[in-house]
This record gives C-alpha cells, sequence and structure tokens, in this order.
C-alpha cells in the first residue's frame, strides 16, 4: 500500500501500519447470563456494554489482525468461520488472525458444552446471537484494517497488586506482569491502541448478579480511557493464563464497587507503564501456527464418580453448617460442580458422547504472532498459570501468552497437585494435566521454527 503527498504523487508506505475499532457485542435483548451453574440467571439488563476491540497492524506484505471479547469463550467452528470471514474482507490470512475473549461470567452463553449437559437451567447457545455478533466482528475488524495509519510500537510491563492472587492458596503460584502494548500515530504521537495481557478471571461478580457486564476489565478501560490514554482509544483486553487466578482473597464483596475498585487499580497500574515509553523498531512481522492433538484425561467408572460427587457435597454441606470463611466454602461449593462435571464427562464416555466433543476442540491450535522482537503466542482454553510461567522461563525474552484464543478446550488444563487435591478445574475438564507441558513444547518449537512430529 502507498500513500500519497499533497500533489497526488505516491509515496513509498512507511514501515508499519496500524489500525483500531470498537464495537458493541451486548445482546439487544435478555440473555441467560452463563458462568456459574445450576443458577436460572436470565439478564434484567445492562451494567456496562459488552465489547469488541480489533486491532490491525501491517509491515510489508504480512499483516495481522487481533480481536478481544467481553465473551467468556467460543467454540473453535465460529472462532474459525468468523477468521475466515474476516480474512475475505481484510485480506488477513487466516493465520494471522487472533480471535479471544475476556472470559466475563456475565455475558451470553457461547457454546453448547458436553458438561453442561445435565444442568437443566442452562440453555443452548443462541443461533441469532451467535450469528449477529460474527457479523459485528466481521465488521470491525473491516473497520479496524480501513483505519490502518504509519505507526510506532512500544511496550511496557505493568505489575498488578491487588487484583487477584491464587484462587486456592493467595500465596501459591501467580504471574502479576501485566506486558501492556501500545500503537502510535506516526504523525501525531497519539494512542491508536492499547494491548493488555493479564491472566486473572473476571469474576468479581457472582451468580446473584443480573445484570451484563464485562466485570473489572471494562473498569480497567474505562479508568484508561481519557486519563492515560484518549477517550476513544480501542482497549484490548487479552486473557493470560488464569485457570486458576482470581479476585476471589482480594474483594471484599461481589459488587460492582469491588469490581470498579479492582479494575482501576490495574488502570493505575498499566497507567504508570505508559509513562516515558520510547517506540521499538519493528524489523519483522510474521504469523505461524501449527495444530497440536490434545491427549484425553482419564475417567472415573460411573459409580466411582458418582461416590465422589457425594463426598464432595458432604463436605460443602459440613463447612456450610460450620459457618467456615466464605472464600473456603466457595472453593468447597466450586469442587462440588467439578465433581458433578466429572460424574456427567464418566456417564458420556460410557455412551459414546465424549469422542464427539473431543473432536470439536482437537486438534487444538497454538499461534504465534512476532511482532519485532515481540512474540504474542495463543492457545485456546484456560491454563493454568503454571503453565504459563513454564512458557515464560523458557521462551525467548518478550513472548507474551494469551489463552481463550480461537476455540475452547471443554474446560481446564490444570496440573497434577489440582488432580491430587480433588480441585474443581481438574475435575471439571475434558483433557488431561499433561497438556500443560505438551503445550509448552510445542510453542518453544515453534518459535524455533522447527517442524512438529
Amino acid at each position: 500500500m502507498h500513500g500519497s503527498n499533497p500533489t497526488g504523487t505516491p509515496t513509498p508506505s512507511p514501515a508499519l501500519w496500524s489500525g483500531a475499532a470498537v464495537v458493541d457485542i451486548t445482546p439487544p435483548a435478555p440473555v441467560f447470563l452463563f458462568g456459574y451453574p445450576h443458577v436460572p440467571r436470565q439478564s434484567t439488563g445492562v451494567h456496562d456494554p459488552l465489547e469488541s476491540a480489533a486491532w490491525y497492524v501491517r509491515k510489508g506484505d504480512a499483516s495481522a489482525l487481533v480481536l478481544a471479547c467481553d465473551l467468556i469463550y467460543f467454540s473453535r467452528a465460529f472462532a474459525d468461520d468468523v477468521r475466515t470471514r474476516i480474512a475475505a474482507a481484510t485480506g488477513v490470512p487466516v493465520e494471522g488472525i487472533m480471535l479471544t475473549a475476556t472470559h466475563t461470567h456475565s455475558g451470553p452463553v457461547m457454546t453448547n458444552n458436553l458438561s453442561n449437559a445435565a444442568d437443566a437451567v442452562v440453555p443452548r447457545a443462541d443461533p441469532r446471537y451467535l450469528a449477529w455478533l460474527a457479523d459485528r466482528l466481521v465488521a470491525v475488524a473491516r473497520e479496524a484494517a480501513a483505519a490502518a495509519a504509519p505507526a510506532e510500537l512500544s511496550l511496557g510491563v505493568a505489575h498488578a497488586d491487588g487484583v487477584g492472587s491464587n484462587r486456592h492458596d493467595p500465596s501459591g503460584p501467580t504471574d502479576p506482569e501485566v506486558p501492556v502494548l501500545v500503537a502510535r500515530a506516526l504523525s501525531t504521537g497519539q494512542p491508536l491502541a492499547c494491548l493488555i495481557i493479564y491472566g486473572m478471571h473476571p469474576t468479581v461478580l457472582h451468580e446473584d448478579s443480573t445484570l451484563i457486564t464485562a466485570d473489572f476489565p471494562g473498569f480497567t478501560r474505562r479508568w484508561l480511557r481519557g486519563r492515560a490514554l484518549p477517550p476513544q482509544c480501542p482497549v484490548l483486553y487479552l486473557q493470560g493464563a488464569a485457570g486458576n487466578q482470581s479476585p476471589r482473597h482480594v474483594t471484599r464483596a461481589n459488587t460492582f464497587a469491588e469490581a470498579q475498585r479492582i479494575g482501576e487499580n490495574l488502570g493505575r497500574a498499566i497507567a504508570q507503564a505508559l509513562v516515558g515509553l520510547s517506540p521499538t523498531v519493528v524489523a519483522n512481522l510474521s504469523v505461524r501456527r501449527e495444530r497440536v492433538a490434545v491427549v484425553v484425561r482419564e475417567f472415573p467408572d460411573v459409580p466411582a464418580a458418582e461416590a465422589a460427587l457425594a463426598a464432595s457435597r458432604a463436605r460443602y454441606e459440613a463447612l456450610c453448617a460450620e459457618r467456615a470463611a466464605r472464600q473456603e466454602v466457595r472453593t468447597a461449593e466450586c469442587d462440588v460442580f467439578g465433581a458433578e462435571k466429572t460424574a456427567v464427562l464418566a456417564r458420556a464416555k460410557a455412551d459414546g458422547r465424549l469422542a464427539a466433543a473431543v473432536a470439536q476442540a482437537s486438534p487444538a491450535e497454538i499461534q504465534l504472532l512476532q511482532i519485532g522482537p515481540w512474540r504474542l503466542v495463543a492457545w485456546p482454553g484456560e491454563f493454568f498459570v503454571e503453565h504459563g510461567l513454564a512458557l515464560k522461563a523458557r521462551a525467548p525474552r518478550h513472548t507474551f501468552l494469551i489463552t481463550l484464543a480461537n476455540g475452547e478446550l471443554q474446560g481446564y488444563i490444570a496440573t497434577p497437585e489440582a488432580v491430587g487435591n480433588g480441585r474443581y478445574e481438574a475435575t471439571n475438564a475434558v483433557f488431561a494435566v499433561e497438556n500443560g507441558p505438551r503445550f509448552v513444547e510445542a510453542t518453544l518449537a515453534l518459535i524455533k521454527g522447527e517442524p512438529q512430529p
């Protein structure tokens, strides 16, 4: 692509172009709010709109698009369809399009997961909303590409304190680093887009809230706009390895006031990281991906699964009777939810439904977007932070993991410790814990350009 000078004579393109756009994806009618089991949680209004922000970048013949959406996650089939349509509309190759979810638990049902089959209150995903959403995602991607202008990029790293911690042990593994990538117009120096990567469940609001909301990431974006960033600057909130990361031990209550307090605290930390950033020379832009078969978890037989469920329920009821600490009771309640899912999945394995669910998610895609010295790695599904930390320890500097990208994995990728402790995430999983190290190894090989076995 070429620009022009005032006389209309073509001039060479600058080295880097960037554009961004935002679209409202709030369901136009009341919806079931998905994220907590067994609760008939129909929306009664909108506290704050759900949005999708798209960021486009191009250097030479290479281009990429990243979309961040205030939704719980996407099916692989939905993501594949939307990415194909965006590629046709923008010219960006499918492998360079990253479709991500912030993971709010106060938005619509997006997939028909096998583990929800026995939950009578959870409806199936509404195909009308999915079709409407897909059109809007294609439109915002097209708008971001059309808005491209000569740009420069800079990176800062914020430190998130007081936002959340390890869900089960506040002193357990966590990753407080928040990479912040900013694109600025070359002509004015004004921000065109801001990308944030942070691994933390947006679950300040619980099942008693019936208002649509982006949870604390929405408050982070709003605080940044008009303070550290221009009021209309698109902010992409990208989810890191958050499978066992939660605000549970930080929140004083499950209220919008707490979501605002936590979100604005994160915004202030990000604002500090934005101060004094210098542009980085982007020598290259490339996109690659690899498909990885995902190993299925071993399931107990149905009687054993039902016995484990009964034990989990007994423990939860005992803690309630003892008036144990709120966080301990909530953890035990989630363990019951996981045991219920294991029982559902054990029955699905016995009757053959599990194989069909596995085929919807495996093989899974690992995507690598390299922008100069930075690497954005995208994995589908919910991975424990330990897997993200393992990748960070071995990958080249400035490699950043984004999860819930381009699909989901019908549950978590936990750790052996979570299995041994009977944690909710380990019992609410279709795929095995060994997939964490497998994804790490496959990503390192992709970074090195090595072919997969």
